[in-house]
């Protein structure tokens, strides 16, 4: 699955691939602080850049979400904290193809999720810790993957007042040869982000996306000789790395193989 990204772009630069975006009134930007986040962690739950396609204007709208939905039947947050953990990720064969599940039930509150990056853990013969990898394609310095969102009214901790909460959750699918090298282990082992071309990504927005047409973007894998990718040093930890880089940078590991594209 994919619980860590990168976002290295001030916000301003969106624009440049939606002209006509939209940004929510309600937003009070420092688009010159917003742009450095070169590691993101999915279960910190917190706001990311978000892009969806306004039910009224079909415009694109740019707003924060936060990282990991809350179903709009929830009433008690604390009481769903610890199933929160399972709405990161959203399995693209249940969109479609499970009406009971709740991704089902929101498939039509499409998003996108800028990143210019995500991570990765690979298990390596004879190292205890796994080695983590960076990732981006080679084409697009902004991907926007696809994902779909929640709105859920809670009451705010402090002050009982009821407020809207925006969350989302990003798409993965089987992973291409590529990823199955890298994400090789654990209990979600041969997952991967569902990367688009860019014109996929504008299609996934439109309002009258046909059943066909949506499963096929489901179905679109990124061809690995599309995709970069290099080792970097230990990401979940709070030690600094011993060059001084940052997270997403280069680090040569001893005695991990080469992955074969």
């Amino acid at each position: 699955m994919c619980y860590d990204i990168s976002f290295t772009v001030n916000i301003r630069q969106l624009s440049d691939y939606f002209p006509d975006m939209i940004f929510d009134d309600q937003l009070q930007l420092d688009f010159d602080l917003l742009h450095n986040l070169t590691h993101i962690v999915g279960h910190a739950y917190g706001e990311h850049p978000i892009i969806y396609a306004h039910k009224v204007d079909t415009a694109p709208h740019f707003t924060f979400m936060e990282w990991g939905v809350i179903p709009y039947y929830t009433k008690d947050e604390d009481a769903f904290k610890k199933q929160r953990a399972a709405m990161l990720n959203i399995r693209s064969e249940r969109i479609l193809d499970d009406p009971k599940s709740y991704w089902y039930k929101i498939r039509q509150k499409r998003c996108l999720i800028p990143i210019t990056g995500f991570y990765e853990h690979r298990e390596v013969a004879g190292m205890k810790n796994k080695v983590p990898y960076f990732l981006q394609l080679k084409n697009q310095p902004v991907m926007f993957i696809p994902g779909l969102y929640s709105v859920a009214e809670l009451p705010d901790k402090k002050t009982g007042e009821m407020i809207k909460r925006w969350t989302f959750a990003l798409i993965t699918r089987d992973a291409n040869e590529l990823m199955k090298q890298v994400h090789n282990g654990g209990e979600n082992k041969w997952r991967m982000p569902l990367m688009l071309p860019f014109e996929l990504s504008k299609q996934w927005l439109s309002q009258d996306l046909p059943e066909e047409e949506y499963r096929k973007i489901l179905q679109y894998e990124m061809p690995p000789e599309e995709m970069l990718y290099r080792s970097v040093y230990t990401i979940r930890s709070s030690k600094m790395r011993p060059d001084d880089k940052e997270k997403n940078e280069l680090y040569q590991w001893e005695g991990v193989p080469d992955l074969i594209v």
